[in-house]
Protein backbone atom coordinates (compact mmCIF):
# COMPACT_ATOMS: atom_id res chain seq x y z
CA UNK A 1 0.00 0.00 0.00
CA UNK A 2 1.61 3.18 -1.08
CA UNK A 3 1.21 6.50 -2.90
CA UNK A 4 3.28 8.19 -4.93
CA UNK A 5 6.87 7.94 -3.46
CA UNK A 6 10.21 8.36 -4.00
CA UNK A 7 14.14 6.87 -3.53
CA UNK A 8 15.72 7.54 -0.20
CA UNK A 9 19.23 8.46 -0.51
CA UNK A 10 20.95 6.86 2.39
CA UNK A 11 19.92 3.54 1.50
CA UNK A 12 22.14 0.49 0.59
CA UNK A 13 21.19 -2.47 -1.90
CA UNK A 14 20.94 -5.43 -1.13
CA UNK A 15 18.72 -8.70 1.12
CA UNK A 16 18.86 -8.05 4.92
CA UNK A 17 18.01 -10.03 7.78
CA UNK A 18 15.12 -12.69 7.53
CA UNK A 19 11.98 -10.92 8.80
CA UNK A 20 10.51 -10.23 12.58
CA UNK A 21 7.87 -13.80 12.25
CA UNK A 22 10.25 -15.29 15.52
CA UNK A 23 11.53 -12.31 16.66
CA UNK A 24 11.35 -8.11 17.73
CA UNK A 25 11.85 -5.38 15.01
CA UNK A 26 15.24 -3.88 13.63
CA UNK A 27 14.93 -0.91 15.95
CA UNK A 28 14.59 -2.28 19.19
CA UNK A 29 12.26 -4.48 21.07
CA UNK A 30 9.21 -5.24 19.66
CA UNK A 31 6.18 -7.28 17.85
CA UNK A 32 5.82 -10.49 15.93
CA UNK A 33 3.90 -10.84 12.65
CA UNK A 34 1.31 -13.87 13.23
CA UNK A 35 -2.25 -13.11 14.69
CA UNK A 36 -3.48 -15.75 17.42
CA UNK A 37 -6.82 -17.33 18.65
CA UNK A 38 -7.51 -18.88 15.70
CA UNK A 39 -9.11 -22.40 15.23
CA UNK A 40 -7.60 -24.87 13.03
CA UNK A 41 -10.08 -24.69 10.42
CA UNK A 42 -10.27 -21.23 10.10
CA UNK A 43 -6.62 -21.13 9.68
CA UNK A 44 -6.60 -23.83 6.77
CA UNK A 45 -9.14 -21.79 5.15
CA UNK A 46 -7.05 -19.14 5.51
CA UNK A 47 -4.16 -20.56 4.41
CA UNK A 48 -5.72 -21.75 0.78
CA UNK A 49 -6.86 -18.31 0.36
CA UNK A 50 -3.79 -16.72 0.43
CA UNK A 51 -0.85 -19.51 -0.69
CA UNK A 52 -0.36 -17.83 -3.33
CA UNK A 53 1.89 -15.31 -1.81
CA UNK A 54 4.09 -18.36 0.26
CA UNK A 55 4.25 -20.83 -2.97
CA UNK A 56 3.55 -18.57 -5.56
CA UNK A 57 7.62 -19.40 -6.37
CA UNK A 58 6.98 -23.08 -5.90
CA UNK A 59 4.36 -22.86 -8.36
CA UNK A 60 6.76 -21.31 -10.83
CA UNK A 61 9.63 -23.71 -10.26
CA UNK A 62 7.75 -25.81 -12.16
CA UNK A 63 8.99 -24.58 -15.49
CA UNK A 64 12.95 -24.80 -13.76
CA UNK A 65 12.61 -21.31 -12.85
CA UNK A 66 11.44 -21.34 -8.99
CA UNK A 67 14.81 -20.61 -7.26
CA UNK A 68 15.46 -17.89 -9.80
CA UNK A 69 12.41 -15.92 -9.07
CA UNK A 70 12.69 -16.21 -5.69
CA UNK A 71 16.16 -15.20 -5.78
CA UNK A 72 15.22 -12.01 -8.25
CA UNK A 73 12.47 -10.83 -5.79
CA UNK A 74 14.43 -11.32 -3.04
CA UNK A 75 17.31 -8.94 -4.38
CA UNK A 76 14.91 -6.32 -5.40
CA UNK A 77 14.72 -5.18 -2.53
CA UNK A 78 16.37 -1.99 -1.51
CA UNK A 79 17.76 -2.07 2.42
CA UNK A 80 17.93 1.35 4.33
CA UNK A 81 20.23 0.27 6.67
CA UNK A 82 21.82 3.79 7.79
CA UNK A 83 18.22 4.37 8.60
CA UNK A 84 18.81 1.73 11.59
CA UNK A 85 22.22 2.57 12.56
CA UNK A 86 20.86 6.33 12.91
CA UNK A 87 18.15 5.17 14.82
CA UNK A 88 20.24 2.99 16.95
CA UNK A 89 22.12 5.68 18.00
CA UNK A 90 18.99 7.15 19.67
CA UNK A 91 17.56 4.41 21.07
CA UNK A 92 17.03 5.43 24.71
CA UNK A 93 14.55 8.78 23.58
CA UNK A 94 12.58 6.18 21.41
CA UNK A 95 8.68 5.38 22.34
CA UNK A 96 8.19 1.88 24.26
CA UNK A 97 5.78 -0.16 22.44
CA UNK A 98 2.84 -1.05 24.49
CA UNK A 99 0.80 -3.79 23.15
CA UNK A 100 3.04 -6.56 21.73
CA UNK A 101 1.69 -7.96 18.39
CA UNK A 102 0.66 -4.79 17.29
CA UNK A 103 2.81 -3.11 14.42
CA UNK A 104 3.63 0.31 13.01
CA UNK A 105 4.85 0.78 9.69
CA UNK A 106 5.62 4.46 8.16
CA UNK A 107 4.85 4.12 4.58
CA UNK A 108 7.08 7.19 3.15
CA UNK A 109 6.78 8.88 -0.23
CA UNK A 110 8.72 11.12 -1.91
CA UNK A 111 8.84 14.33 -4.31
CA UNK A 112 12.62 13.13 -5.51
CA UNK A 113 12.74 13.68 -9.17
CA UNK A 114 15.78 10.99 -8.74
CA UNK A 115 16.05 7.92 -10.60
CA UNK A 116 14.96 6.00 -13.97
CA UNK A 117 11.68 7.42 -15.40
CA UNK A 118 11.24 10.27 -12.33
CA UNK A 119 12.52 13.27 -14.01
CA UNK A 120 9.34 14.46 -16.12
CA UNK A 121 7.63 14.83 -12.92
CA UNK A 122 9.79 17.67 -11.83
CA UNK A 123 13.24 19.87 -11.94
CA UNK A 124 15.00 19.25 -8.79
CA UNK A 125 16.60 16.16 -8.86
CA UNK A 126 18.58 16.70 -5.86
CA UNK A 127 15.78 17.51 -3.82
CA UNK A 128 13.40 15.22 -1.96
CA UNK A 129 10.88 15.19 0.84
CA UNK A 130 8.11 13.35 2.15
CA UNK A 131 5.35 14.18 -0.07
CA UNK A 132 3.75 11.18 1.11
CA UNK A 133 3.59 10.22 4.82
CA UNK A 134 1.24 7.44 6.24
CA UNK A 135 1.05 5.68 10.10
CA UNK A 136 0.46 2.33 9.17
CA UNK A 137 -1.50 0.72 12.66
CA UNK A 138 -1.64 -3.01 12.59
CA UNK A 139 -3.89 -3.96 15.54
CA UNK A 140 -2.19 -7.37 17.80
CA UNK A 141 -5.07 -9.52 16.69
CA UNK A 142 -4.98 -8.37 12.98
CA UNK A 143 -8.37 -7.54 12.54
CA UNK A 144 -8.23 -4.01 11.96
CA UNK A 145 -5.84 -1.57 9.93
CA UNK A 146 -5.79 1.76 10.16
CA UNK A 147 -3.61 4.52 8.08
CA UNK A 148 -3.13 7.87 9.17
CA UNK A 149 -1.92 10.54 6.37
CA UNK A 150 0.31 13.25 8.15
CA UNK A 151 -0.08 16.42 5.96
CA UNK A 152 3.09 17.48 4.44
CA UNK A 153 2.82 21.08 5.66
CA UNK A 154 2.31 20.08 9.24
CA UNK A 155 4.18 22.38 11.62
CA UNK A 156 6.15 20.55 14.09
CA UNK A 157 9.22 20.11 16.23
CA UNK A 158 11.99 18.36 14.12
CA UNK A 159 14.64 16.89 16.05
CA UNK A 160 18.79 17.34 15.00
CA UNK A 161 19.39 15.19 12.42
CA UNK A 162 22.17 13.39 10.29
CA UNK A 163 22.35 15.25 7.06
CA UNK A 164 23.63 12.66 3.88
CA UNK A 165 27.17 14.37 3.96
CA UNK A 166 27.29 13.68 7.86
CA UNK A 167 26.72 17.21 8.92
CA UNK A 168 23.99 17.20 11.76
CA UNK A 169 20.76 20.05 11.43
CA UNK A 170 19.43 21.77 14.25
CA UNK A 171 16.01 21.01 16.32
CA UNK A 172 13.99 23.13 14.88
CA UNK A 173 9.82 23.67 14.33
CA UNK A 174 9.16 23.72 11.00
CA UNK A 175 6.84 22.10 8.19
CA UNK A 176 7.06 18.01 8.20
CA UNK A 177 7.96 17.27 4.95
CA UNK A 178 11.70 19.00 5.78
CA UNK A 179 12.32 16.36 7.91
CA UNK A 180 12.87 13.74 4.89
CA UNK A 181 15.27 16.43 2.99
CA UNK A 182 17.37 17.05 6.59
CA UNK A 183 17.83 13.25 6.78
CA UNK A 184 15.99 11.30 5.51
CA UNK A 185 13.97 8.19 6.53
CA UNK A 186 15.58 8.41 10.12
CA UNK A 187 14.46 11.86 10.45
CA UNK A 188 11.47 11.59 9.63
CA UNK A 189 10.69 8.43 11.78
CA UNK A 190 12.67 10.11 14.32
CA UNK A 191 10.02 13.15 13.84
CA UNK A 192 6.84 11.02 14.07
CA UNK A 193 7.63 9.54 17.20
CA UNK A 194 7.97 12.76 18.49
CA UNK A 195 4.65 14.04 17.26
CA UNK A 196 2.74 10.58 18.26
CA UNK A 197 4.69 8.61 20.81
CA UNK A 198 3.97 5.68 18.94
CA UNK A 199 7.13 3.39 18.64
CA UNK A 200 7.71 3.10 14.55
CA UNK A 201 8.74 -0.76 13.88
CA UNK A 202 9.09 -0.69 10.00
CA UNK A 203 9.61 1.67 7.29
CA UNK A 204 9.07 1.61 3.48
CA UNK A 205 9.73 3.72 0.83
CA UNK A 206 8.65 3.58 -3.17
CA UNK A 207 9.40 5.46 -5.94
CA UNK A 208 7.22 7.03 -8.78
CA UNK A 209 7.84 3.99 -11.14
CA UNK A 210 7.14 1.63 -8.88
CA UNK A 211 3.88 2.66 -8.48
CA UNK A 212 3.15 2.55 -11.79
CA UNK A 213 4.70 -0.61 -11.97
CA UNK A 214 2.29 -2.14 -9.74
CA UNK A 215 -0.92 -0.52 -10.41
CA UNK A 216 -0.50 -1.83 -14.26
CA UNK A 217 0.54 -5.28 -12.65
CA UNK A 218 -2.88 -5.80 -11.24
CA UNK A 219 -4.00 -4.73 -14.96
CA UNK A 220 -5.45 -1.34 -13.28
CA UNK A 221 -7.07 -0.09 -10.29
CA UNK A 222 -10.97 1.45 -10.48
CA UNK A 223 -12.02 4.52 -8.89
CA UNK A 224 -15.06 7.17 -8.95
CA UNK A 225 -14.22 10.23 -10.51
CA UNK A 226 -16.77 12.84 -9.49
CA UNK A 227 -15.99 14.98 -12.06
CA UNK A 228 -12.93 15.85 -14.78
CA UNK A 229 -9.58 15.77 -14.15
CA UNK A 230 -7.11 17.71 -16.55
CA UNK A 231 -3.56 18.41 -14.83
CA UNK A 232 -0.63 19.13 -17.37
CA UNK A 233 1.65 19.13 -14.16
CA UNK A 234 0.34 15.93 -12.80
CA UNK A 235 0.35 14.31 -16.29
CA UNK A 236 -3.63 13.38 -16.10
CA UNK A 237 -6.67 14.14 -18.10
CA UNK A 238 -9.58 11.97 -17.44
CA UNK A 239 -13.35 11.74 -17.75
CA UNK A 240 -15.58 11.36 -15.07
CA UNK A 241 -17.12 8.61 -13.44
CA UNK A 242 -16.25 4.56 -12.77
CA UNK A 243 -12.78 4.52 -14.51
CA UNK A 244 -10.09 2.33 -14.55
CA UNK A 245 -6.56 3.76 -14.13
CA UNK A 246 -3.62 2.68 -15.31
CA UNK A 247 -0.04 2.86 -13.58
CA UNK A 248 0.67 6.92 -15.19
CA UNK A 249 -2.77 8.07 -14.71
CA UNK A 250 -3.08 6.44 -10.95
CA UNK A 251 0.04 8.42 -10.20
CA UNK A 252 -1.39 11.79 -11.83
CA UNK A 253 -4.61 11.07 -9.63
CA UNK A 254 -2.73 11.27 -6.14
CA UNK A 255 -0.28 13.61 -7.34
CA UNK A 256 -2.93 16.74 -8.55
CA UNK A 257 -3.20 19.36 -6.42
CA UNK A 258 -4.10 22.84 -7.84
CA UNK A 259 -6.55 21.57 -10.93
CA UNK A 260 -9.00 19.56 -8.31
CA UNK A 261 -11.53 20.73 -5.67
CA UNK A 262 -10.15 23.50 -4.00
CA UNK A 263 -6.82 23.19 -4.25
CA UNK A 264 -5.64 22.01 -0.81
CA UNK A 265 -3.60 19.24 0.03
CA UNK A 266 -6.93 18.16 2.11
CA UNK A 267 -8.03 17.28 -1.37
CA UNK A 268 -4.86 15.42 -2.42
CA UNK A 269 -5.02 12.73 0.72
CA UNK A 270 -8.43 12.49 0.41
CA UNK A 271 -7.78 10.75 -3.12
CA UNK A 272 -4.55 9.24 -2.08
CA UNK A 273 -6.35 7.68 0.23
CA UNK A 274 -9.04 6.25 -2.13
CA UNK A 275 -7.09 5.50 -4.19
CA UNK A 276 -4.74 3.18 -1.50
CA UNK A 277 -8.72 1.69 -0.53
CA UNK A 278 -9.42 0.44 -4.18
CA UNK A 279 -5.02 -1.32 -4.80
CA UNK A 280 -5.98 -3.09 -1.83
CA UNK A 281 -9.13 -4.33 -2.71
CA UNK A 282 -7.55 -5.34 -6.30
CA UNK A 283 -4.56 -6.72 -4.59
CA UNK A 284 -6.95 -8.71 -2.26
CA UNK A 285 -9.00 -10.34 -5.35
CA UNK A 286 -8.32 -13.75 -5.90
CA UNK A 287 -7.62 -12.65 -9.28
CA UNK A 288 -4.61 -11.54 -8.79
CA UNK A 289 -3.72 -13.63 -5.35
CA UNK A 290 -4.47 -17.19 -6.60
CA UNK A 291 -3.24 -16.60 -10.53
CA UNK A 292 0.62 -16.66 -10.21
CA UNK A 293 0.93 -15.20 -13.91
CA UNK A 294 -0.62 -12.31 -12.43
CA UNK A 295 0.74 -12.30 -8.79
CA UNK A 296 4.51 -12.87 -9.82
CA UNK A 297 4.74 -9.28 -11.65
CA UNK A 298 2.80 -7.61 -8.64
CA UNK A 299 5.62 -8.99 -6.64
CA UNK A 300 8.50 -7.77 -8.91
CA UNK A 301 7.03 -4.45 -9.35
CA UNK A 302 6.48 -3.86 -5.35
CA UNK A 303 9.63 -5.36 -4.28
CA UNK A 304 11.76 -3.62 -7.14
CA UNK A 305 9.85 -0.06 -5.77
CA UNK A 306 10.92 -1.04 -2.13
CA UNK A 307 13.37 0.20 -0.29
CA UNK A 308 12.57 -1.05 3.82
CA UNK A 309 13.96 -1.11 7.29
CA UNK A 310 16.52 -4.75 7.31
CA UNK A 311 13.64 -6.62 9.42
CA UNK A 312 11.93 -6.61 6.05
CA UNK A 313 13.90 -5.87 3.07
CA UNK A 314 13.45 -9.55 2.23
CA UNK A 315 10.63 -11.98 1.05
CA UNK A 316 10.62 -13.89 3.81
CA UNK A 317 10.27 -10.89 6.08
CA UNK A 318 7.28 -8.89 4.08
CA UNK A 319 5.76 -12.55 3.52
CA UNK A 320 5.84 -12.48 7.35
CA UNK A 321 4.13 -8.99 7.80
CA UNK A 322 1.62 -9.59 4.92
CA UNK A 323 0.54 -13.23 6.56
CA UNK A 324 -0.74 -10.83 9.62
CA UNK A 325 -2.56 -9.14 6.90
CA UNK A 326 -4.19 -11.35 4.78
CA UNK A 327 -7.67 -11.75 6.13
CA UNK A 328 -8.55 -8.02 7.52
CA UNK A 329 -11.90 -7.34 5.84
CA UNK A 330 -12.09 -4.35 3.86
CA UNK A 331 -14.17 -2.42 5.83
CA UNK A 332 -11.61 -2.79 8.54
CA UNK A 333 -9.10 -1.30 6.84
CA UNK A 334 -9.56 2.61 7.56
CA UNK A 335 -7.85 5.72 6.06
CA UNK A 336 -7.51 9.11 7.91
CA UNK A 337 -5.43 12.26 8.07
CA UNK A 338 -4.83 13.51 11.45
CA UNK A 339 -7.10 16.16 12.93
CA UNK A 340 -5.52 19.96 11.59
CA UNK A 341 -6.69 22.88 10.89
CA UNK A 342 -4.73 26.06 9.30
CA UNK A 343 -2.14 27.20 11.19
CA UNK A 344 -2.42 29.79 13.31
CA UNK A 345 0.40 32.30 12.32
CA UNK A 346 0.41 30.99 8.55
CA UNK A 347 -2.97 29.53 6.14
CA UNK A 348 -0.67 28.08 3.82
CA UNK A 349 0.50 25.63 6.63
CA UNK A 350 -1.54 23.11 9.29
CA UNK A 351 -1.04 22.59 12.39
CA UNK A 352 -2.85 19.67 14.80
CA UNK A 353 -6.05 20.17 16.69
CA UNK A 354 -6.10 19.24 20.06
CA UNK A 355 -7.23 16.92 22.06
CA UNK A 356 -8.33 15.12 19.02
CA UNK A 357 -5.05 14.63 17.44
CA UNK A 358 -4.25 13.13 21.33
CA UNK A 359 -7.07 10.82 21.45
CA UNK A 360 -6.22 9.24 18.33
CA UNK A 361 -2.39 8.97 18.93
CA UNK A 362 -3.26 7.01 22.32
CA UNK A 363 -5.82 5.09 20.92
CA UNK A 364 -3.32 3.68 18.54
CA UNK A 365 -0.54 3.20 20.39
CA UNK A 366 -2.53 1.31 23.24
CA UNK A 367 -3.77 -0.73 20.43
CA UNK A 368 -7.25 0.73 21.56
CA UNK A 369 -10.21 1.03 17.96
CA UNK A 370 -10.98 3.81 16.19
CA UNK A 371 -14.03 4.27 14.21
CA UNK A 372 -14.24 6.34 10.61
CA UNK A 373 -17.08 8.07 8.69
CA UNK A 374 -16.78 9.63 5.42
CA UNK A 375 -19.89 11.89 5.71
CA UNK A 376 -18.07 14.21 8.08
CA UNK A 377 -16.67 17.26 5.95
CA UNK A 378 -13.48 18.68 7.11
CA UNK A 379 -13.77 22.08 6.34
CA UNK A 380 -17.16 21.71 8.44
CA UNK A 381 -14.29 19.97 11.47
CA UNK A 382 -12.17 22.29 11.12
CA UNK A 383 -14.28 25.47 11.25
CA UNK A 384 -16.33 23.94 14.35
CA UNK A 385 -13.07 23.12 15.99
CA UNK A 386 -12.10 26.84 16.13
CA UNK A 387 -15.41 28.18 17.11
CA UNK A 388 -15.92 25.27 20.00
CA UNK A 389 -13.44 27.37 22.60
CA UNK A 390 -12.13 23.93 23.66
CA UNK A 391 -9.20 24.35 26.15
CA UNK A 392 -7.70 21.08 27.32
CA UNK A 393 -7.90 20.99 31.23
CA UNK A 394 -11.21 22.99 30.74
CA UNK A 395 -14.96 22.12 32.63
CA UNK A 396 -15.98 21.00 29.09
CA UNK A 397 -13.89 17.87 29.13
CA UNK A 398 -17.06 15.77 30.64
CA UNK A 399 -18.50 17.02 27.99
CA UNK A 400 -19.82 16.39 24.59
CA UNK A 401 -17.09 17.46 21.98
CA UNK A 402 -17.76 17.42 18.27
CA UNK A 403 -15.25 19.44 16.38
CA UNK A 404 -11.94 18.88 14.83
CA UNK A 405 -12.89 15.42 13.39
CA UNK A 406 -13.17 13.48 15.85
CA UNK A 407 -16.39 12.94 18.76
CA UNK A 408 -16.61 11.59 22.40
CA UNK A 409 -18.47 11.86 25.46
CA UNK A 410 -16.76 10.48 28.15
CA UNK A 411 -13.94 11.76 30.30
CA UNK A 412 -10.53 11.19 29.18
CA UNK A 413 -8.47 8.92 31.23
CA UNK A 414 -4.99 11.23 32.80
CA UNK A 415 -2.73 8.13 32.15
CA UNK A 416 -2.41 7.82 28.40
CA UNK A 417 -1.36 4.24 28.87
CA UNK A 418 -5.69 3.07 30.13
CA UNK A 419 -7.90 2.64 27.18
CA UNK A 420 -10.05 5.71 26.49
CA UNK A 421 -13.63 5.13 25.94
CA UNK A 422 -15.95 4.88 23.85
CA UNK A 423 -14.17 5.03 20.70
CA UNK A 424 -13.94 8.59 18.40
CA UNK A 425 -14.98 8.92 15.15
CA UNK A 426 -12.98 10.42 12.95
CA UNK A 427 -13.17 11.48 9.38
CA UNK A 428 -12.10 9.27 6.50
CA UNK A 429 -12.87 5.63 4.55
CA UNK A 430 -12.63 2.65 4.60
CA UNK A 431 -10.81 -0.05 1.65
CA UNK A 432 -14.72 -1.48 1.13
CA UNK A 433 -14.94 0.11 -2.04
CA UNK A 434 -16.45 3.16 -3.97
CA UNK A 435 -19.15 3.57 -6.12
CA UNK A 436 -20.46 6.67 -8.57
CA UNK A 437 -24.20 6.07 -6.79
Amino acid sequence: MDAHVGEDAGSHSGGGPSGTGEGGTPYGPGVGASASGVGVGRRKRRWVRWCAVGVAVVVLGAGGLGWAAYQKLNGNITTDTDAAAELARYEKERPTPLVQDAQNILLLGSDTRAGQGNRKYGRDPGTQRSDTTILLHLAADRQSATAVSIPRDLMVNIPGCRKPDGSRTRAQFAQFNWAFEFGGTACTIRTVEKLTDIRVDHHMVVDFAGFKDMVDAVDGVQVCLKAPIDDSDAHVKLAPGLRTLNGEQALGFVRARKSLGNGSDTDRMDRQQEFLGALVNKVQSNDVLLNPTKLYPVLDAATSSLTTDPGLASLRGLYELVRGMRNIPTERVQFLTVPRQSYTYDANRDELVEPAAKELFTRLRTDAPVAVDPRQPAEQARQESSESGYEEGSSEDEEEYDGSGADWSDEKPDDPSQTPSPAPTFRGNTAAGSTCE
